[in-house]
């Protein structure tokens, strides 16, 4: 769920362009504004429930009685479920606002209790032992909470019933476990409704079943693991279009309004869903629901929601389906295991929408016009992480943030493409979701950067701390000058947050020779005012930084300065990193071993050793603080964290 801001500059692309920009705009602030509202309202909820700690949710069983045309909800949900402890009693997420009149468990009743807390307390008459598979069946009816996950309204005149439960709605309308660490392994629908209206749900359709008194049941079930807030369904007089998509094909659903139908570019569009899969399973891996489908069902809130199998849709541009599309593999298949985390669903998935315009919607100068966007609205205020900490957890502007949240998040993952390279880049994101602690199950950050280093052999500890958890952006000032068949450079740093002393970041550099000639470089930026020495075999006109727009920055210079000489720059050319530092230290420009010595920043000496070319020097036992490291009569000051 994404909003794109473009900064509009020159000619460099179409009314059209902008018009279909300015639509998405629109498209993603009304769906990120639901979101918010529904968030809201579940600001005394969790992450975890500790009361739902002891079991796992295996399968469960809707089967209710749905009418578009009346607020209610009516009929049972049964849940299989296998207690990780012995348990006397079992507790569910459930609103209040919803009467429970019954609770069957082995033929008999059991006596439960609706907590004020939006759970049901169920007493079993004997304790259940540790790893027994066993079920019970709330009965329950009642006119779910306005305002969230739980709607009924209008489209052309025909009622609509639909559901938007991110992030804790699904308790609004079912009973179930919503803790961010249990996935249900697998959902069954059996959906009552007057027979006019048409089904949409998660999964694949099992049956149509015509009964008595003109009515109809639907019966959809998914066998993926799936998270409380991503069963969804919508019920109006959808027209059903099924098709097939994908390499091999499998099956490709929509259920679309009449009205839809009828348009040609929202048709268009939905068929250019082919396309975009096709991008996807080449960069992502293999679609992850093929056993079941994927499709679109529409629905009455603003933008999309990326419902497992089935992503729901108010509006058909390019951009929003590309996008819904991404959280299939990163959202739904890897689900962000803390909505502090947030920005492994949120950030891939509009990083999936720039793949989408990098690689079919935009031409190169459109694309390079749109990242600048990008970066300008990330870098319009001078702080705020990524990373969502437990104080934010209390404002929904901050979870739901765009600049940080959605567009920063997207642009995180492209520095680390640019670090790695696109081909590594895409294998360690196809090696992330697949692994098998974390295919259809959740991760946190941590995970990520574990898989990251499990794959590429690169720890990203140091780049996360920075950019993810740290604040704000570098502001670089490259100094060059050329000396025969070598080009100098020395590039100086300030950052627009305290929270960040120093963002280590490969710089990407282009130098541009008088009679068109074109070299590119990548400068190792891991100090202040570090030198770099390269190269260059014409005369050089220009040199450009961040050709490309691979990382993120704001008002950067470049400069010629004639005064550089080769010595300073060798000079120079030594560094300590990372820093700040944790546990280990490495050294650029001291190829020899040699005695290093350690002082507290009063002078202190703390410890004397060799260095050792290529190998790190451990910090673990510092307390945290300054520190001066002196080796070859070079000394340097840097942080232990």
């Amino acid at each position: 769920m994404r909003k794109f801001y473009l900064l509009i500059l020159g000619f460099l692309a179409s009314q059209s362009f902008y018009g279909q920009i300015q639509d998405h705009n629109i498209e993603m602030k009304e769906l990120i504004a639901k979101e918010m509202n529904a968030f809201t309202k579940k600001m005394t909820t969790y992450n975890i429930n500790p009361n739902t700690l002891n079991y796992d949710l295996q399968y469960q069983r809707m089967n209710v009685t749905l009418d578009p045309a009346v607020y209610n909800i009516s009929g049972s949900v049964t849940s299989h479920f296998m207690p990780n402890q012995n348990m006397s009693s079992i507790y569910f997420d459930l609103s209040d606002v919803l009467v429970v009149s019954q609770v069957q468990y082995h033929g008999s009743n059991l006596a439960f209790q609706q907590l004020p807390t939006k759970e049901i307390k169920i007493d079993f008459p004997a304790s259940i032992p540790a790893n027994t598979l066993d079920s019970l069946t709330i009965h329950y009816s009642g006119a779910p909470v306005t305002g969230n996950g739980f709607t009924t309204t209008t489209q052309s005149g025909t009622p609509i019933l639909c559901t938007l439960s991110e992030p804790y709605g699904a308790q609004d309308w079912f009973p179930t476990k919503q803790s961010m660490n249990d996935k249900i392994e697998r959902f069954d629908f059996k959906i009552t409704t007057p027979s006019q209206y048409n089904v949409a749900a998660n999964g694949k359709l099992m049956s149509e079943t015509l009964l008595p008194g003109n009515q109809k049941l639907t019966f959809w079930r998914t066998a993926y693991p799936t998270a409380a807030y991503l069963i969804a369904l919508s019920i109006t007089n959808f027209v059903k279009l099924n098709d097939t998509i994908g390499s091999p094909p499998f099956p490709f659903v929509n259920y679309v309004y009449p009205s839809t139908n009828a348009n040609a570019t929202s048709m268009s569009n939905i068929e250019w869903t082919k396309q975009i899969m096709a991008t996807f399973e080449t960069y992502f891996g293999p679609y992850p629901f093929r056993n079941e489908k994927y499709g679109h069902m529409e629905f009455k809130f603003g933008g999309g929601m990326e419902h497992q199998t089935m992503s729901s849709m108010g509006s058909w541009s390019k951009g929003l389906i590309a996008h819904e599309l991404a959280h299939q593999w990163f959202g739904d298949k890897v689900t962000c295991g803390a909505w502090n985390d947030i920005w492994l669903n949120e950030g891939f998935a509009t990083f999936g929408a720039v793949l989408a315009n990098e690689k079919l919607l935009m031409t190169n100068a459109e694309f390079k016009n749109f990242l600048l966007g990008e970066i300008n609205n990330i870098t319009s205020a001078p702080d705020g992480s990524t990373y969502v900490p437990d104080s934010g957890l209390s404002s929904v502007s901050r979870i739901f943030n765009n600049r940080l949240t959605y567009v920063k998040g997207a642009y995180i993952l492209r520095m680390i493409k640019w670090i790695l390279g696109d081909a590594a880049f895409y294998q360690a994101i196809k090696e992330y979701h697949a692994r098998p602690d974390l295919a259809y199950n959740y991760a946190k950050t941590a995970d990520f950067n574990a898989s990251l280093l499990q794959s590429t052999g690169k720890d990203f500890t140091g780049f996360f701390n920075d950019w993810l958890y740290g604040e704000g952006y570098p502001t670089y000032t490259t100094k060059w000058k050329q000396t025969g068949n070598q080009i100098l450079f020395k590039v100086s740093q300030t950052q627009s947050s305290p929270s960040v002393s120093f963002f280590e970041m490969p710089l990407p550099i282009k130098v541009n020779g008088t009679g068109g000639e074109t070299a590119y470089f990548v400068l190792n930026h891991t100090a202040n005012n570090q030198g770099f020495l390269e190269a260059v075999s014409f005369p050089v006109a220009s040199v450009e930084f961040n050709y490309e727009y691979q990382i993120l920055e704001k008002n950067s210079t470049v400069v010629q300065d004639n005064t550089l000489s080769v010595s300073s720059v060798e000079m120079e050319d030594f560094a300590l990193y990372p820093n700040p530092a944790k546990n280990e230290l490495y050294l650029k420009g001291i190829n020899k071993s040699a005695d290093f010595s350690i002082h507290s920043i009063d002078g202190k000496l703390i410890r004397k050793d060799v260095y050792h070319p290529g190998k790190a020097v451990g910090i673990s036992d510092l307390v945290p603080g300054s520190y001066i490291f002196t080796i070859n009569d070079k000394n340097i000051k840097f942080l232990k964290n």
